[in-house]
């Protein structure tokens, strides 16, 4: 029997296998050529510093693409979903090497799981071997996974909207961020969305982070009328959807410098602010392009972790207008949620004063 195909990649001090290097995960585009499970690996170890300074000492779940990508392949989002071709790992895969480490965390539910925790780029690389594309991290570093270090904001473009629509509005929350006092740091989502990033002291817990995602989208809300807080999708409109929930407990965002499962490779990839405001697209950051990038021009967010802000003045904001929105349906409810039902299917009588269903 033929021995089965192997190849090595150099990822800091260690040399990581991959087997079946030829295997295509990306077919090719009319722009790109085909990308193998290899140049996948090899894509990792190139973008060390910028992917590291994302993931290190991060929980991270990861997005697993064994078969590759491929049209019509699905990402299981849950239990239902068994027959999917992607899935998330969050907890330790079998086989991982005695370098990569762990962090135990804890789901809204109260289970725990020890989950992934990079310490050195030989473990994306790694991951790369177990099918992974996107990584998918905590906001809170491993000596403290109750207390988020960072404010995620995820502009959302809805239907009928544009890129140039999430631009603008980028420019409008980082204007809000300068009147708060507060460094924002932004990034493409690697499809059509945009991200902001601002690092905070790891005084709050996830509700308390989660208010101030709300109330900055609030107040965004005020600033810019194409844009929007409405968690159910047909209230929504042609607007720019501020996720707030994406600060709650084991909800994730693609981390800076993952690949996405789309055709072509598209990273999520830093950007200034100047470079944001010029972007009519974000479809040339792909990881053949992106490396180079990094080593001419350096990751936009180098300096990420230098300044650590207070959460106060957005918490003063919520203290204002401190109206509950809806958590995510895989959350138990909680204290003063709206009730978990779209508008247009509610029926009043259906539910009490806390938002509770009342049985017939």
């Amino acid at each position: 029997m033929a021995k089965a195909s192997e190849a090595y990649v150099r990822a800091g001090e260690r040399e990581v296998r991959i087997s079946s290097p030829e295997r295509v995960i990306y077919e090719a585009t009319d722009t790109t050529p085909e990308i193998t499970k290899l140049m996948v690996a090899e894509y990792f170890a190139s973008v060390e510093d910028g992917l590291m300074r994302a993931l290190r000492d991060r929980p991270t779940a990861l997005e697993r693409w064994t078969s590759g990508v491929r049209e019509g392949m699905r990402l299981a989002t849950g239990p239902q979903d068994r027959d999917a071709d992607a899935f998330y790992q969050k907890r330790v895969p079998k086989g991982a090497p005695d370098y990569l480490e762990s962090v135990q965390i804890t789901f809204p539910s109260g289970r725990t799981a020890d989950e992934i925790c990079p310490t050195e780029i030989a473990v994306p690389v790694w991951c790369a071997q177990m099918g992974t594309l996107t990584f998918h991290p905590w906001p809170v570093r491993r000596d403290d996974v109750d207390h988020p270090d960072e404010l995620r904001i995820d502009l959302d473009p809805q239907p009928g909207t544009t890129f140039a629509d999430v631009v603008r509005v980028a420019g409008v929350a980082r204007e809000l961020l300068d009147d708060l006092g507060m460094t924002g740091f932004a990034k493409t989502s690697g499809n059509r969305g945009v991200h902001i990033y601002v690092r905070i002291e790891p005084r709050w817990d996830f509700s308390e982070v989660r208010h101030a995602a709300i109330a900055f989208g609030r107040e965004l809300e005020k600033r810019d009328g194409g844009v929007t807080t409405a968690w159910w999708k047909e209230e929504r409109g042609e607007r720019i959807f501020v996720d707030y929930n994406q600060n709650t407990r084991d909800r994730t965002i693609a981390s800076a410098y993952s690949l996405r499962p789309i055709p072509g490779a598209p990273v999520s990839t830093p950007v200034t602010w100047d470079e944001l405001a010029g972007l009519t697209s974000p479809k040339d950051f792909t990881l053949f392009t992106v490396p180079d990038r990094l080593d001419s021009d350096g990751d936009p967010w180098a300096a990420i972790d230098d300044e650590h802000h207070s959460l106060q003045p957005l918490l003063d904001l919520w203290a204002e207008h401190p109206v509950e929105l809806n958590y995510p349906p895989d959350h138990p409810k909680m204290p003063g949620e709206p009730p978990r039902v779209q508008p247009s299917k509610k029926v009043e009588s259906h539910w009490d004063a806390e938002g509770n269903r009342i049985a017939d």
